[in-house]
């Protein structure tokens, strides 16, 4: 696939530690024109008054954890409709949550791909990052458990466990569009087979 194949909005999910930020980026500088939005850096823009993800108090982690996906989306919707290909780093726990950034997406194209190295590779690759980066969850296997239910039937599960960070955005560059169906006025993205290993 030619990598100006790959439009509209790349929503890119997986576990803390599955690689979603640094395939992100990869990804982003492989396409012609492309924005890489992440939930973090949104997150960051809070100077004070920050509640962190399942932080207390919990009603107010939850109001910001809705504000930055909000916050994503309309500038995802600005990038798309300027014609750039958006990838989003986030984690998207549940289908409410999908349904919610859909809806927000709409009507504009979009892609689900789920980073899916597995829970072992993601503790592991938490701890052997910078320090500054690691992010300490207990939840990997309630996460896990949600997210294959949810998603079972949506998007791309990439196991990414044999693959180094380069080889995993290269890939998402190449196969995304036709691992993920064609998305043109849709509401939920039916998982289509990916042919390459």
């Amino acid at each position: 696939m030619d990598a100006a194949q790959l439009d509209g909005c790349v929503l890119v999910t997986g576990m803390p530690g599955a690689g979603k930020s640094t395939v992100t980026a990869l990804a982003a500088g492989l396409l012609p024109r492309a924005a890489r939005i992440t939930g973090d850096e949104m997150n960051m823009m809070l100077v004070s008054g920050r509640v962190g993800f399942q932080c207390q108090p919990a009603d107010e982690s939850a109001r910001q954890a809705e504000l930055c996906k909000r916050n994503m989306c309309s500038l995802a919707n600005n990038f798309v409709d300027y014609g750039f290909t958006v990838l989003v780093d986030t984690v998207v726990a549940n289908r409410a949550e999908l349904d919610f950034m859909l809806g927000l997406l709409a009507p504009r194209p979009v892609r689900l791909v789920i980073l899916a190295p597995g829970i072992d590779a993601c503790t592991y690759r938490n701890l052997h990052r910078n320090p500054d980066d690691q992010f300490f969850f207990g939840g990997y296997q309630q996460l896990e458990t949600d997210m294959r239910r949810d998603f079972a039937d949506l998007g791309w599960w990439f196991d990414t466990s044999a693959l180094t960070a380069r080889e995993t955005a290269e890939r998402l560059v190449a196969d995304a569009a036709a691992c993920c169906g064609d998305h043109a006025n849709i509401k939920l993205i039916p998982i289509m087979p990916c042919s390459r290993t």
